[in-house]
């Protein structure tokens, strides 16, 4: 398997995300909101990696979409955080700014790869 911008990406997003994980348990002593975020920050980047193994490109689609959605859900538990005053503001905005980054990113691997399945 090849080293690519959505694998490296999302392996730098989940190691971060570990690590407020860490910070949430240890220091906030919050255990739900960390463990659900702990779930949806980590699984990108295995959907993106099952998506390396896919049978078709509409198995590679779905892998990838699923993705997109995790990135999607990790959005939304990092707002109830900062918002919650469980994360602070300089924290939430770069972890926000790489997960859109990361769902930019799979939109358009997702968009390409559904063109490509109607031209052929």
């Amino acid at each position: 398997m090849r080293e690519d911008v959505k694998w490296q990406k999302s392996e730098a997003f989940a190691l971060k995300i570990i690590e407020l994980y860490k910070y949430l348990i240890e220091d906030k002593r919050e255990y739900i909101l960390s463990k659900q975020i702990l779930r949806s920050g980590t699984s990108i980047g295995a959907n993106i990696i099952e998506s390396e193994f896919s049978e078709s490109t509409a198995d590679f689609i779905h892998k990838l979409t699923i993705s997109q959605k995790e990135a999607g859900e990790t959005l939304y538990w990092l707002r109830l955080l900062v918002k919650s005053g469980y994360l602070e503001q300089n924290w939430f905005e770069s972890l926000y700014n790489e997960g859109e980054e990361i769902i930019k990113i799979l939109t358009s691997i997702i968009i390409k790869a559904k063109r490509k399945t109607l031209n052929t």
